[in-house]
């Protein structure tokens, strides 16, 4: 009846030499039990055989079935926090990207200054360089001008700021300049951005940089879209589920694989803008074909259809019918050929548009006359009707993303550290990470505090993931903010 994420904390204690995990049972009544099984007399013998099966119980049988019994919870609760792990990279995968805009993005400091970067509308550098608005320099004034001129300069469409040291007092200060345009202001999650700024794929794409640049770069990214960028970084550096480094690894790894593949495929890539790293997890294709990709593209220019694509080197049939549902290349001059409509269906949509005496470009994204489309014409030995229907459904809204859109978020005013906190306020919040015993919520004092399960509603839940979900904005009431732990305890319900 243990929990999962009990199970884990006793054994990372047991681990740690801490505890010591043991099954407490009622040796009487085994023995008695065994006892009856093996003790067939009233003579010498048997008192003989009733002191061994005693010697075999304490230092055979029962050390054996406990350390079975433990290893089997364990597993149990490898799972179930795999699960959780899982899930809650999902979440964070198919997080709302902002798009193709134009990005300042910076990665807050105070002694060693903000570092700020320009991208363009594919994510590309255009220029960097550092601001020290805060103290101990306090250069406010050459820090806003600066900023003010990089907006105006690279035609800069929104701000992305990382939620770590100084992340408040940088995102006080954006707020505190007056642009020449109306700029979107959003707090990102820098987990893992650290670990992508030192990693061979950060070295690779920015080899002339150092790590401040290429961490402000990832923080720009992650606003345009989440998916792209954190397919570079290990899940386990995000920062979200529980006991990730408490659990099977091989297990853990599989899963979270798993799980980046098929967010990759659901929503699909841009096949020209994309990058190996981001290939590389379609269907059908490995490194190996996303590093052709690449290298095609970079030597031939943008492709311009899904047929092209069977120009690049080792791009087999096999190969090519695994991945091409889930290549989109924009401005090709077939339109299905940016939708998730496989390639082998294009004949059927070609028959739609013909028996509506249109052509397939006037048929696509036009729900007026998908509606007069009657699927049941179109079926075959090959293809069914949920297939045409899913069809049918990409027509109407071709190259759709099933990922929301990226809003704007604010903390409280005020508010930028645990000793600003008194119990009873109530404030906004977004949640960071799920648990199997509650969530947790960033309130902008980066101290993320705990929504306890029997905190987050009036009814009974046996899973927080059943009504919360990962950057949900939610609304908190502070019901205590331990200074001395760095302990924030949270309440939904009461708020």
């Amino acid at each position: 009846r243990c929990p999962s994420h009990r199970m884990l904390a006793m054994r990372r204690g047991e681990n740690e030499g801490i505890l010591k995990v043991t099954l407490i049972v009622d040796d009487e009544i085994l023995l008695d039990t065994i006892g009856r099984l093996f003790v067939k007399g009233r003579n010498d013998s048997a008192v003989q055989v009733s002191d061994a099966v005693k010697d075999g119980y304490k230092r055979l049988l029962f050390p054996s079935i406990e350390s079975e019994y433990l290893s089997l919870s364990k597993q149990k609760a490898d799972e179930e926090a795999i699960r959780v792990f899982a899930e809650n990279l999902r979440q964070l995968l198919l997080a709302p990207p902002l798009g193709n805009k134009r990005i300042l993005a910076i990665d807050p400091g105070f002694r060693t200054g903000c570092k700020v970067v320009c991208l363009d509308e594919t994510g590309h550098l255009l220029h960097n360089e550092n601001i020290y608005p805060h103290p101990p320099r306090g250069e406010y004034k050459q820090a806003a001008a600066k900023i003010t001129n990089m907006v105006e300069t690279y035609d800069i469409q929104a701000i992305a700021i990382g939620n770590g040291t100084a992340g408040r007092e940088t995102e006080t200060f954006i707020q505190s300049l007056r642009f020449d345009r109306k700029l979107q202001v959003f707090v990102v999650s820098e987990s893992g951005a650290s670990v992508y700024s030192a990693s061979s794929i950060a070295r690779e794409e920015f080899p002339e940089y150092d790590v401040t640049v290429r961490g402000a770069v990832s923080i720009g990214r992650r606003l345009m879209d989440p998916l792209a960028e954190l397919v570079k970084i290990d899940p386990k550096s995000i920062g979200v589920g529980q006991y990730q480094h408490d659990v099977d690894q091989t297990k853990l790894k599989e899963s979270l694989n798993r799980v980046v593949e098929s967010c990759v495929n659901r929503v699909g890539v841009n096949v020209n803008t994309a990058g190996k790293y981001l290939l590389m997890h379609i269907s059908g294709l490995g490194p190996v074909l996303a590093e052709n990709i690449d290298n095609y593209i970079r030597e031939n220019g943008a492709i311009r259809s899904r047929n092209e694509l069977k120009k690049v080197k080792r791009m087999g049939a096999k190969a090519y019918e695994q991945c091409a549902g889930f290549l989109r290349i924009e401005g090709a001059a077939n339109p299905l050929d940016n939708s998730s409509v496989h390639p082998e269906s294009y004949t059927v949509v070609e028959k739609m548009a013909r028996d509506l005496n249109v052509n397939v470009g006037q048929l696509v994204g036009n729900g007026v006359l998908c509606d007069k489309i009657d699927l049941k014409r179109y079926v075959d030995e090959r293809i069914g009707l949920p297939t045409l229907q899913d069809i049918l459904d990409e027509l109407k809204k071709p190259g759709r993303d099933p990922r929301s859109v990226a809003r704007v978020f604010s903390f409280a005013e005020g508010i930028t550290k645990i000793e600003d906190l008194q119990e009873g306020m109530v404030l906004p919040g977004i949640v960071t990470n799920i648990t199997n015993f509650g969530v947790f919520v960033d309130v902008g004092v980066k101290q993320d505090g705990l929504v306890h399960i029997s905190e987050i509603a009036d009814r009974y839940i046996a899973n927080p993931a059943d009504v919360i979900t990962l950057h949900q904005h939610v609304t908190v009431k502070v019901l205590q903010a331990d200074k001395d732990r760095k302990r924030i305890s949270l309440s939904i319900k009461q708020a």
